[in-house]
């Protein structure tokens, strides 16, 4: 019975160091939206987003603040948060995902997936599913991806004055660089 108990505890202890948790390096992390529109395309950058993946599991998870979106002016970025994604009321979206098809992430390359999960934006969750791209080198694995979210489908209004300012559908890039997760 104790050799039964010993073995368990082994390979219990086996398979969560074998558990490889990522997480997105704060300085190596950026989400950028693009809306193109007839009087002025406008750009935004987040360099706060938070990223994690389970190269095990193949779970998913962002968080974006709202709030820390950077526009070229900042009237833009006022209206972004008060009038559009509401920051005050809506302070963040999410993604939970998990990679389809999971490639072997312990070794080093490039892996073309399909993430598919739930993304909230504006208190609104939707089932979506994003192409991207994984590489891994070493202890270091960065990710890609290029996305649309149609404004309409979060429940983002744009008042009729600023209807030629704001595209219908929002282009999402998303990167970055992850290390291993060290809990502190």
């Amino acid at each position: 019975m104790k050799t039964f108990i010993c073995l368990a505890i082994l390979l219990i202890c086996q398979i969560t160091a074998s558990a490889q948790i990522f997480r997105g390096k704060s300085e190596a992390t950026t989400i950028t939206f693009f809306s193109k529109s007839p009087l002025e395309d406008i750009t935004a950058t987040n360099s706060k987003g938070t990223i994690m993946m389970n190269t095990t599991t193949g779970d998913v998870q962002a968080l974006v603040t709202m709030l820390y979106f950077r526009f070229k002016k900042p009237l833009m970025e006022e209206h972004f948060n008060e009038n559009y994604v509401e920051s005050d009321k809506y302070p963040a979206c999410v993604f939970k995902g998990k990679i389809a098809d999971k490639p072997d992430l312990s070794k080093d390359g490039d892996y073309k997936v399909t993430v598919t999960g739930q993304f909230t934006l504006h208190g609104v969750t939707r089932d979506v599913s994003m192409e991207g791209t994984i590489t891994r080198k070493g202890d270091v694995i960065t990710i890609s991806s290029k996305f649309k979210i149609r404004i309409a489908d979060y429940n983002i209004r744009v008042p009729s004055l600023y209807v030629q300012n704001i595209a219908e559908v929002v282009d999402v890039t998303v990167s970055s660089e992850m290390a291993p997760f060290v809990k502190k």
